[in-house]
């Protein structure tokens, strides 16, 4: 136990900038949920009659952990090594969730199910992994190793190793450190390519110019029409 809470403070330690010393780290709540975690997960899995009970104060204990650092994680949900939790709050984490080793959490992560049926219904996630701020991964579904899930973005799919994964639904901007045609899947080396919502946006500008030159043609001819009825 103590050896594991060491390797827990040295990742936070590695992975935080912020982090000055081992005693802030200790005050880390995405730590203590870690921990809590654990504690909740050995009691959720006891094979020890009755089941029922210990699964009771299983969630008593994932309950307390929610109180106290704004990290819900359901005690069912597995969790590997050298994880860390950064800030925390608001992180949600459902019961047939599987995170892999080396993970990057950070604050407003959702780990969520689509399916009401008692089968497995929330991701797995890879090891080596990155999940930005308010990222929603939902479904049962698999994202691969050293992926990195950008801020708020919504993945309902499959997603290989190696990928970066932005947007609303979530979709592949980088494989293998090439740029990704979104469109078309294809890898591309250039590094600048032009972002596709901002070449979307370029072009929606140019349309709203030209209609307003439009607008400014209209209201111009039919102040000459006003004037031409004015004098007759």
């Amino acid at each position: 136990m103590f050896a594991r809470l060491r390797e827990d403070v040295r990742t936070a330690m590695h992975k935080d900038p912020a982090a000055r010393n081992v005693w802030t780290v200790l005050l880390y709540a995405g730590l203590h949920a870690l921990i809590l975690h654990r504690v909740a997960h050995a009691l959720w899995r006891s094979p020890l009659p009755p089941r029922e009970l210990w699964r009771w104060m299983a969630r008593g204990v994932s309950q307390t952990s929610r109180f106290l650092t704004g990290v819900e994680i359901h005690p069912g949900a597995t969790f590997g090594r050298r994880i860390f939790i950064d800030h925390g709050m608001g992180v949600v984490v459902g019961e047939t969730a599987e995170v892999g080793d080396d993970v990057l959490i950070y604050h407003g992560v959702t780990l969520g199910g689509t399916s009401l049926e008692k089968v497995k219904r929330h991701p797995t996630i890879g090891n080596g992994v990155l999940i930005g701020m308010g990222a929603k991964i939902v479904g049962a579904i698999r994202v691969g190793e050293n992926c990195r899930v950008g801020a708020n973005a919504v993945v309902n799919r499959d997603v290989p190793p190696n990928c970066t994964v932005v947007g609303v639904p979530g979709r592949i901007v980088m494989r293998d450190g090439l740029r990704v045609d979104p469109e078309s899947g294809v890898m591309d080396n250039v590094i600048n390519r032009v972002d596709p919502q901002d070449q979307v946006i370029r072009e929606m500008r140019q349309r709203l110019e030209l209609l307003e030159q439009h607008i400014e043609k209209l209201e111009d001819h039919l102040e000459e029409h006003s004037r031409r009825e004015r004098s007759s």
